[in-house]
């Protein structure tokens, strides 16, 4: 899904900024790296920036987007422009080797080289060694782009010789929306942003059955606890350990439980704060207005030991009963 300029700048508003100066001042450096979590718009910054060094109709910084150079970065057929990406697990040498000839050939067309090296985390010891030298002797009609999600895992001596470009998280109300735009409702949009900042996951995650029951199951404890711990204990054992039998499954759904009572402490400290579970607002407005500070602290305390403990292996239902007799001794009304 291809971004507009206007979103790209909603997205990364200080990344966009970044490289608009390098271009206007004339400071480009011969290789970059751009680090940042998948979803926050690496693929489309790249080509963004691309076509501030290509584009042939510049407007106030802005490329024009239908120039012959700008139409062919979008269609990915300009043939100064190079790109790999990880074959199978890792980028290998021959990729990088190949590379290199094309990037040492003279240019079908005059103009800056440019290639971009996708998961470049994923270089292999003889693959990132070889890109290593290339780097080691710039060529200042040749452009290194470099994108990566753990950038601890690419070699100190490429990240010493390229510049480095921090991507921010998305922010959540654009990914709300992004996910609204596409058919999602706002309660649940509101909730999977908690748990991911990109888009394409948290689609799926909104349209997964799995995760709608699990959203369900933890609401309904919630609800349960506070009116009966025996029904909110028989819940544990026939709805909550069936559904959540992997570890990864009770670790989202302790999540889940945790922000429901941030949402109840947001709410009674500030009546317009933005919730994880919007449809909920009212019922956790009437339950946080008979519950003091201390105590929503106190259950939320509960919820990050049981997730400690579930990390030590814990047996799961002796953790879960005790959850719910603690979340329990938490409701005292005022």
């Amino acid at each position: 899904m291809k971004r507009t300029i206007e979103e790209l700048t909603t997205l990364q508003p200080v990344v966009m900024k970044q490289l608009q100066t390098i271009v206007e001042k004339n400071r480009l450096a011969h290789a970059y790296i751009f680090d940042g979590e998948k979803g926050t718009g690496k693929r489309g910054i790249v080509s963004f920036f691309i076509k501030l060094l290509l584009c042939e109709n510049m407007t106030k910084n802005v490329p024009c987007e239908t120039c012959r150079n700008c139409r062919r970065v979008d269609s990915g057929n300009h043939p100064n422009i190079q790109q790999i990406e990880p074959d199978g697990q890792f980028i290998k040498i021959d990729q990088v080797r190949d590379l290199i000839a094309e990037m040492k050939m003279t240019g079908v067309e005059e103009g800056k080289k440019i290639y971009v090296i996708h998961h470049a985390d994923r270089l292999n010891v003889t693959s990132a060694n070889m890109l290593l030298k290339f780097l080691e002797e710039p060529d200042g009609h040749v452009v290194a782009l470099l994108l990566t999600e753990q950038i601890q895992a690419i070699l100190p001596t490429i990240r010493s010789r390229c510049q480095h470009i921090k991507f921010a998280k998305a922010p959540r109300p654009v990914l709300v929306q992004a996910l609204i735009d596409k058919g999602i409702t706002n309660s649940m949009a509101a909730t999977v942003s908690m748990l991911t900042n990109e888009l394409d996951t948290a689609y799926s995650l909104a349209n997964d059955e799995q995760f709608v029951l699990a959203r369900k199951t933890v609401l309904k404890s919630i609800e349960t606890v506070h009116q009966n711990v025996h029904e909110a204990l028989l819940l544990v054992h026939e709805e909550w350990l069936p559904l959540f039998k992997e570890k990864e499954d009770m670790e989202q759904a302790l999540d889940l439980l945790l922000f429901a009572y941030r949402d109840m402490v947001a709410i009674k400290a500030n009546q317009q704060a933005t919730c994880t579970y919007p449809d909920m607002y009212q019922r956790f407005n009437d339950m946080a207005l008979h519950m003091t500070y201390e105590r929503l602290s106190l259950q939320m305390q509960s919820v990050l030991h049981s997730r400690a403990a579930l990390n030590r292996n814990m047996n799961r239902t002796l953790l879960m009963e005790q959850l719910m007799l603690n979340l329990q001794e938490g409701y005292t009304f005022v």
